[in-house]
């Protein structure tokens, strides 16, 4: 049987340093459980678990997810129905993530064109006042 004290461990600094994060970072994951490194005594040694857990946070987080659903789909991977609920679940927020990035980009470019007639109208305006 495997227990959590098999296989490699890290400290914070350890991850801190791999995932470019800062420690403070790393223990405010830890603060709402979303990562549960081993005590000894002040030190925290991380597990396995640990740092795949820490990369899937720093992955959802950098495609825009709140952290409360990270949680949710990395908490289903240890929950009933298990990995293939996790992804099917994965694919539904990707997908209401990609619909809204795409809605703020048609936003985005709409503003753009607003400004660029509005720009143009200005230039036209400021030139016939030049010329009055």
């Amino acid at each position: 049987m495997t227990t959590p004290e098999d296989g490699p461990t890290w400290t914070i600094a350890d991850l801190a340093d791999e995932f470019a994060v800062t420690h403070r970072t790393i223990r405010h994951y830890e603060e709402l459980g979303l990562i549960s490194p081993e005590r000894r005594g002040t030190v925290r040694i991380f597990h396995r678990r640990d740092r795949t857990r820490l990369a899937l946070i720093l992955r959802g987080k950098r495609i825009g997810f709140p952290l409360d659903e990270i949680r949710t789909i990395i908490d289903m991977y240890d929950e009933t129905p298990g990995e293939a609920g996790q992804l099917a679940y994965l694919l539904e927020q990707i997908a209401a993530r990609r619909a809204d990035l795409e809605q703020r980009r048609a936003d985005i470019e709409q503003t753009l064109r607003d400004l660029r007639q509005v720009e143009a109208r200005c230039r036209s305006d400021l030139r016939a006042l030049r010329r009055a």
